[in-house]
């Protein structure tokens, strides 16, 4: 699939830049797009050029939303003000304003408080897109579905003709499978978070957490039943666990397709969204 192909190398000259604190060779009369993800475990700030490719990403751990809620509105705005000033140093100029995401449905002040973060934080708050659509946009998706796996909901978007027909957010996601890990081992839930990241103990970790991936594929599995589509791509740092796509796929009855770093496909959609800015 050439649209897969195309977003995997995007992918990945991101992740050989990010938290480098460095910046790729940059034309500044170009122009360039920022965009800030709020996620459930980690905070990311990606810039791109006019093209549409990678010359800055950042991203710390974090634990100030919640559902897809921001929970902790003056740690967001430090974390996001961190970031920021990583991205002008290596840049060497002030970013202007940013695009951020929220979950499928969000409405009223709950919408409103990403772009009071992304304003606190000193910019100006752009384009507010939702998860899978911004998903879609790296996807270059016409025609399927996106299944955004974050930290608090699952999303999932249906798309014909290149606009969502159907969207939906669901409360199961990555603290879910956190939590479950934690009672399995009687841990703290900070302790389950750092074991769920390691990559020695992915299949034994991935075991014990498979019914809540069930769990997500059920709830995708009803709004499938609405609307049927194939491709259907998953993304979100969630679905990090090589198996989880294969999971998804046994439950749906079809191809479940994912990229690489699908942690960082949701941010580079973001910004994909944004406005142009110029020095």
């Amino acid at each position: 699939m050439d649209s897969l192909k195309q977003a995997n190398q995007l992918l990945t000259a991101f992740s050989k830049i990010v938290n480098t604190d460095k910046a790729k060779p940059y034309k500044k009369e170009q122009g360039y797009k920022v965009g800030v993800d709020l996620g459930t475990s980690s905070i990311v700030l990606v810039v791109l050029n006019q093209q549409d490719s990678p010359i800055f990403g950042a991203f710390e751990y974090a634990d100030v939303i919640q559902d897809g809620l921001v929970v902790n509105y003056q740690k967001s705005v430090e974390i996001v003000q961190r970031l920021k000033e990583k991205a002008e140093i290596a840049l060497g100029f002030s970013l202007k304003m940013a695009s951020g995401a929220i979950p499928p449905g969000t409405v009223g002040n709950n919408k409103r408080v990403v772009a009071n973060v992304i304003e606190s934080a000193g910019m100006e708050a752009d384009n507010l897109i939702d998860e899978p659509t911004a998903a879609a946009l790296v996807l270059n998706i016409h025609k399927g579905g996106v299944i955004d796996v974050g930290g608090g909901t699952t999303g999932i978007s249906i798309f014909e003709e290149g606009m969502p027909v159907l969207v939906s957010d669901e409360p199961t996601g990555g603290t879910h499978m956190t939590l479950v890990l934690a009672g399995y081992y009687k841990i703290s839930i900070e302790e389950a978070e750092l074991r769920k990241r390691e990559s020695k103990k992915e299949q034994e970790n991935f075991a014990i957490v498979k019914p809540v991936v069930q769990r997500m594929a059920a709830i995708t599995a009803n709004i499938l039943a609405k609307h049927s589509i194939d491709p259907l791509y998953v993304v979100g740092g969630a679905a990090h666990f090589s198996e989880f796509e294969k999971e998804f796929g046994r439950y749906l009855k079809q191809p479940v397709y994912k990229p690489v770093y699908p942690q960082f496909v949701t941010p580079i959609g973001i910004a994909m969204s944004s406005q142009l800015s110029k020095e």
